[in-house]
């Protein structure tokens, strides 16, 4: 597992899959069914992993972090970097701060929650979570509710911060008062486009922001690679034609749940058995799965 510091570099040279964790029927983490997604992952070009929402870590125990997180490093070839989540709570994510205290990772991200949470009481649980864990985080700023832009400054400022997930949904991407406001007080070198594919030709070139995350290079990794390096080439046509292979299996996730949608499609289209999910959240009714196949294969055809 790759262990160094988190550097624009790194932002800029991978797209941050953000993949579900694979379960065995026990709800016990398959170790086999996650090296076969790492590894689907890691052929198409992927370079970093973020372990969070898809993942379900809002839901996971305490008691089951230190062998999530073991796993991981060991899974994990040299170059690939690992980005573990902690939280959403406060007193979960100082718990397990200390469980990461004892790994190599680099930086951690902190789960975003809005009740019960305050902008300036966000800012200072990043604060005590830093201290514990010994290292940045990655603060995920996913409603304009949960921190200011000027804490979010803040936090950067002193150090605190190896990046921003930036992922608050807008009707219009290009209309955005707050990231606009973000990228006047941050350095875009540190924010990085957190809803996937879809608006990351305007987050990119329109903001200047480095990077983006998404949940169906898990499917189309080397797909999602391309859209990347041509954003990066400013070959703004060519990205746009591959945005568009990404909108059926999207669109299912805007219908019936990002998290479990993806969870379902990994599984259906053959890369690895993801397995139950863990609750509180539940797998989608049967009647659903047939459409989030199809667009799932087609998905991976299309990137071949």
């Amino acid at each position: 597992m790759k262990t160094t510091p988190v550097t624009t570099a790194d932002l800029r040279s991978s797209v941050i899959a953000v993949p579900p964790l694979c379960r065995n029927a026990d709800l016990s983490l398959s170790r086999e069914e996650n090296k076969k997604l790492i590894d689907h992952m890691y052929a198409g070009g992927i370079r970093t992993l973020l372990y969070g929402g898809n993942a379900n870590l809002y839901n996971i125990a305490i008691s089951e972090y230190d062998a999530l997180l073991s796993m991981l490093t060991d899974l994990a070839p040299a170059d690939l970097w690992m980005v573990p989540s902690i939280g959403p709570m406060y007193g979960t994510a100082m718990d397990q701060a200390a469980i990461l205290k004892d790994h190599k990772f680099p930086t951690a991200m902190l789960l975003p929650t809005l009740f019960p949470s305050k902008p300036a009481g966000v800012a200072t649980a990043i604060r005590h979570l830093v201290e514990k864990a010994g290292m940045k985080l990655v603060l995920y700023i996913k409603d304009e509710s949960y921190i200011t832009p000027e804490h979010a400054a803040e936090l950067v400022n002193d150090g605190l911060i190896s990046w921003i997930k930036y992922a608050v949904v807008k009707p219009n991407p290009a209309d955005d008062l707050y990231l606009t406001k973000l990228v006047s007080l941050v350095n875009p070198d540190l924010i990085v486009s957190g809803i996937g594919e879809q608006p990351a030709i305007i987050h990119l070139r329109d903001f200047g922001i480095t990077g983006f995350t998404a949940g169906c290079v898990c499917v189309a990794p080397r797909l999602s690679m391309d859209l990347l390096r041509a954003i990066d080439a400013k070959d703004y046509d060519r990205a746009e034609q591959i945005r568009e292979i990404f909108l059926p299996l999207e669109d299912q996730r805007n219908a019936h749940s990002p998290i479990l949608v993806l969870h379902h499609a990994v599984a259906l289209a053959g890369i690895a058995k993801t397995g139950p999910v863990l609750p509180l959240l539940t797998e989608l009714p049967d009647e659903l799965l047939p459409g989030i196949e199809k667009a799932a294969k087609d998905l991976l055809v299309n990137a071949a």
